[in-house]
């Protein structure tokens, strides 16, 4: 894992993106305001690091691509938190978007307090339905505090240790030129 502090740039960008598009569109699970402006924040923060240009919302629906890299479909999954992210924790991933055309997963955690961008790590499609577990619509999902929410559609999680490692910004590139070279 590495941290990476977002810039004020990238959080106005997101702020102003949510102004103009609605990116939950799937009838289900869409994603509040803030659960949609931490995907944009990492997503953007992602492509800035790749030194692609950010996104502008206007092709609409991204089919689950939020770049490509060596023919490669990948899509960033922002969770957003309160606190430092430890190996035990979960990255959930919404089962209504397991038929997209993703080829790798990047995970990441977005610290609200701090505004920084964990990278915590990497997986293949493969990879993420082999390791995660899954749980249905409904099911009640207990946080380490005991806090406690019911999913909203089908649910796979999978902790940051099961993640293929990154500890770098220079390891996060070299992996994403040779996606489904991972180690294990």
């Amino acid at each position: 894992m590495f941290d990476l502090q977002v810039p004020d740039h990238i959080i106005r960008h997101a702020r102003d993106l949510l102004k103009r598009h609605n990116f939950g569109k799937r009838g289900i699970a869409d994603g509040s305001y803030s659960e949609q402006l931490t995907g944009l924040i990492g997503q953007c923060v992602i492509l800035e690091l790749f030194d692609l240009p950010l996104m502008t919302g206007e092709k609409g629906f991204d089919n689950g691509e939020d770049l490509q890299i060596a023919e490669k479909a990948i899509d960033v999954k922002t969770m957003g938190r309160t606190t430092r992210v430890r190996d035990y924790y979960v990255n959930n991933f919404i089962g209504l978007q397991k038929d997209y055309q993703t080829d790798v997963y990047i995970f990441c955690s977005l610290n609200k307090k701090t505004k920084l961008l964990t990278v915590c790590g990497w997986v293949t499609k493969k990879q993420l339905f082999e390791r995660a577990q899954f749980f249905k619509k409904g099911t009640r999902r207990f946080r380490s505090d005991g806090s406690f929410f019911i999913t909203k559609a089908d649910l796979y999680e999978i902790k940051n240790s099961d993640l293929n490692p990154v500890n770098s910004v220079e390891e996060l590139k070299t992996a994403m030129q040779t996606t489904g070279v991972a180690p294990g």
